[in-house]
């Protein structure tokens, strides 16, 4: 720890020494901000059907340090928490591998989609923008994510010199639920004319979090035990900048503490007997589907399972104009991830996770042809999987896989087009005598953006999508307390396969905007965890495959009331089946409506309410999970303190009624979430 603690000093000075030693500019200005989005073609996000949606560094400083919770509050987004060091989004009913999360356009070669205990190993304190994409522009990335893909973009690898000869930013937060304490901070330095150096780093430590009216082994508790956090990231990059684009590189250190809530070891008797579950004090073992709510007070869980988590990371990263002939843009990227994590009970290492992982992808923009404009593009990723322990659920594998994509658009006067392809041929490599994996999947979809009026714009998308299987879904033999299963795979999956439609209607004017979205997806081959049989909370399961369906909608529209206030309404709802039967963990639906208000160039607020209703359309092993209400204010003022240098003060009051949150989403749907907290923080630019 003395290294990666001595790399979050060398941050600091980073930032520190350039305000310090830095000669006076007066007539230098601001530098223009430019928006990087993963799609790689240079267009508004009105030329595409389904635009993508980013939520930029401002409102990501002031929300959740993982993922998931960072997007929760999303339309058509919820989080599968786990605990406070791990979640990932939940978009329209869909997570785990359908719910990809890239590392700016890449993979994150983590661990993440084994289970909802381990983090996804983005920061998005640290990271410029995330982008919410959904669309034909999926196919670019990956394929099955039919709710949509998620693109933290990052800064550690500069594009661009910084005007001043240095730019940065600093910044500190407090949250009083869980005693969070968070900074941040980051510079890019020029080093010379053409090279600059970029340095940042962030650090976490929060307590286990306060939830109202917890009761735990029947006594009342203040703190939801074995829920506190802890983190550090480094990031160091440089890159040679010049007319034509750039060349960089990047060192990424991680390290993360978290508690794991919830585990129990009451079930470390139980194993499998053909399709059966045999249990020590195996009385009353039988299969019912009556339920009782009251799991929410009586939910057991041991105060003492908690992860080590340490990733290392190296990407390479460039860009290139006017290539060759018939080109106008050349992008290439390759990362290499060492990453490992440790699971511990009682300070003792039960179980561990090893994962290395290559990534590379070249694309190339091409020049229009009978005006159609495009990129088209290859990518190769491998991964190499190693579980010992009490929860190895899988011998080691290695998984590879080669793709071809592309994407193209058109203008035809009041419509746009745009149609995707993606290839992918997957081989897994298992350890052991099951036989290994070798299959393609092959995806394609299309976009119609009709702007049939002044102010209005109707899009139709539509698609196919295959997602090859998973080595753990393949593979996988063994305990899993963080979802209290024991896990059986099925070598003989085959591709998962869905047919999509997406239907929304769109209008824009200064005072009154709105979009309405309606969708369907239909699955063949659906791949889910089957229960098989169950002893009490514990259920055996196996990988299966059957007919599924979701469906859902979602809408907001906005309203200026004054040219102080703006008035916002929405809702979403989501809907699944697998087999006629309700699928696991599909949030309930919500409706809410905010005020934004902007009062002069430096004071503005927020005022949002929203209820979750309750969710009782359940899988027959799930609970019924309550609604609650949500309140939510805010209150922020940015000025400037030296010329061309500006601040930004933030207070946040969250959960203003102290409600019971519980997150039908999240594995842990049965331990409450934080209950009423405040945020203050500051930022400083320079």
């Amino acid at each position: 720890m003395s290294f990666h603690k001595n790399l979050i000093t060398l941050s600091i000075f980073a930032v520190i020494t350039p305000v310090v030693f830095a000669e006076d500019h007066p007539k230098n200005q601001q530098l223009e901000t430019i928006q990087l989005q993963a799609h790689p073609l240079v267009q508004s996000a009105a030329d595409f059907a389904v635009a993508d949606h980013v939520i930029e560094h401002q409102a990501l400083a002031e929300r959740g340090a993982t993922i998931g919770d960072a997007l929760a509050d999303e339309l058509g987004v919820y989080s599968n928490q786990y605990g406070s060091g791990s979640s990932r989004p939940v978009i329209r009913g869909q997570d785990g591998p359908r719910v990809k999360v890239l590392q700016h356009a890449s993979e994150t070669a983590d661990v993440s989609t084994l289970s909802p205990d381990h983090a996804v190993t983005v920061d998005p304190i640290l990271a410029k923008q995330v982008e919410i994409i959904r669309g034909p522009s999926t196919l670019l990335y990956s394929a099955g994510t039919v709710g949509g893909l998620v693109n933290v973009t990052d800064n550690k690898i500069p594009t661009q010199m910084p005007e001043k000869g240095y730019d940065g930013q600093v910044g500190l937060r407090y949250n009083s639920g869980s005693d969070e304490k968070l900074a941040s901070a980051g510079a890019t330095v020029a080093l010379g004319s053409q090279v600059a150096l970029r340095v940042e780093g962030s650090k976490r430590d929060a307590n286990s979090y306060i939830a109202p009216d917890y009761v735990h082994e029947g006594e009342k508790e203040r703190r939801v035990d074995n829920t506190f956090a802890k983190g550090e990231t480094v990031n160091v990059g440089l890159s040679w900048i010049h007319d034509r684009g750039f060349t960089g590189i990047s060192y990424s250190n991680r390290q993360d503490q978290y508690g794991l809530p919830g585990h129990s070891h009451e079930y470390e008797s139980c194993h499998p007997h053909d399709n059966h579950l045999h249990c020590d004090s195996d009385d009353g073992h039988g299969h019912t589907d009556e339920h009782d709510h009251s799991t929410h007070d009586e939910h057991e869980h041991a105060a003492g399972p908690w992860v080590d988590l340490k990733s290392e990371r190296y990407d390479f990263r460039t860009e290139l104009n006017d290539p060759f002939a018939g080109f106008e843009k050349l992008r290439a990227h390759a990362s290499y991830t060492d990453y490992k994590h440790d699971e511990l009970e009682e300070n003792t290492v039960a179980t561990t996770f090893k994962s290395q992982g290559y990534d590379a992808r070249l694309e190339l923009v091409h020049q229009p042809i009978a005006n159609w404009e495009g990129v088209i593009g290859t990518q190769y990723n491998q991964q190499k999987l190693d579980i010992t322990g009490e929860e190895s659920l899988l011998n080691p594998s290695k998984t590879q896989k080669w793709s071809l994509f592309a994407l193209e658009h058109k203008q035809f006067d009041d419509v746009h087009v745009e149609l995707a392809a993606r290839l992918d041929q997957q081989k897994i490599e298992i350890d052991s005598n099951q036989k290994d994996f070798d299959d393609y999947g092959f995806s394609y979809s299309g976009a119609v953006n009709w702007a049939f009026a002044p102010s209005y714009k109707l899009s139709l998308v539509g698609s196919h999508q295959e997602r090859l299987p998973l080595a753990q879904e393949l593979y996988a033999d063994g305990k899993h307390f963080a979802t209290n299963t024991y896990e059986r795979g099925n070598e003989n999956l085959s591709a998962e396969k869905s047919n999509n439609l997406e239907l929304g209607l769109h209008y824009a004017q200064d005072k009154l905007d709105y979009h309405v979205h309606v969708y369907h997806n239909w699955f063949d081959n659906y791949i889910y965890a089957q229960t098989l049989d169950n002893f009490k909370d514990f259920r055996l399961v196996e990988y299966s495959q059957d007919k599924a369906k979701f469906y859902g909608a979602e809408a907001q529209a906005s309203y200026a009331l004054t040219d102080v206030y703006k008035l916002s309404v929405f809702g979403d709802y989501v809907r699944g089946k697998i087999d006629s039967e309700n699928a696991p963990r599909v949030p309930a639906g919500r409706v809410g409506t905010k005020i934004n208000a902007s009062f002069d160039d430096h004071w503005s607020g927020l005022a949002e309410y929203y209820h979750v209703f309750n969710q009782d359309e359940i899988a027959s092993y799930e609970h019924e999970t309550n609604g609650y209400n949500m309140v939510n204010v805010g209150v922020f003022y940015a000025g400037q303190y030296a010329k061309n240098n500006d601040y930004r003060v933030y207070f946040k009051a969250n959960n203003l009624l102290d409600n019971q949150v519980y997150s039908h989403a999240s594995f842990l749907s049965n331990i409450p979430q934080v209950g009423r907290n405040f945020t203050v923080g500051l930022e400083f630019g320079f």
